[in-house]
């Protein structure tokens, strides 16, 4: 398959993930429901006059829908250290979600509460992890997650006199992170 060949199949997938109907697009784009269906079976040839209306409407670049070059995917960011604790970014900097390795040192005192925008999940992979959120005061072992609303004023350290250490996942635009199998797989073929 070609390059632009994907060009229809991933404009259906962004479609499909806004939940929009190939009329719902199309009416929006001001195209025909049977052209959009054409263009993105492959039938039709994608054109710049065609994609730039149907990419406005889903809010993403003409770019978005062509593969990207054979990049390294190895993520390289240098670790952070900030307030006593080690911030090692996992994902790139332009990923719409941040994960990160965090390490919280042994007998820290609990950071002043904060909130911010976002929404964010974390799991713990070494220690007890001490999470203050709103009035629950909470200790999180090894092999536990928690989810929650950043704009809740939160508060994370590690409890007792070892680290803690956490992956923390984060969606600065507030939606909730939700990893289900098959919505990670998008069929092609499907319409």
């Amino acid at each position: 398959m070609s390059e632009l060949d994907q060009v229809g199949p991933r404009l259906r997938a962004v479609r499909k993930a806004r939940g929009w109907t190939l009329d719902d697009l199309a009416e929006r784009a001001r195209v025909s429901p049977s052209t959009l269906s054409r263009l993105e079976s492959g039938k039709r040839q994608a054109t710049l006059e065609l994609l730039v209306p149907l990419t406005r409407q889903l809010g993403i670049r003409v770019d978005d829908l062509l593969p990207d070059e054979a990049r390294d995917p190895r993520v390289r960011r240098p670790e952070i250290r900030e307030h006593g604790h080690i911030v090692a970014p996992l994902t790139l900097e332009d990923s719409p979600v941040q994960t990160f390795k965090v390490t919280y040192p042994g007998g820290a005192a609990l950071p002043e509460l904060r909130t911010h925008d976002g929404f964010e999940w974390l799991y713990v992979l070494a220690g007890k992890l001490r999470l203050r959120l709103g009035d629950q005061d909470l200790v999180l072992t090894r092999g536990e997650a928690a989810e929650f609303d950043t704009r809740v004023p939160h508060s994370l350290s590690a409890d007792g006199a070892k680290p803690a250490q956490i992956i923390s996942i984060f969606n600065t635009e507030g939606a909730r992170i939700h990893t289900h199998l098959t919505d990670a797989v998008l069929d092609p073929t499907e319409q």
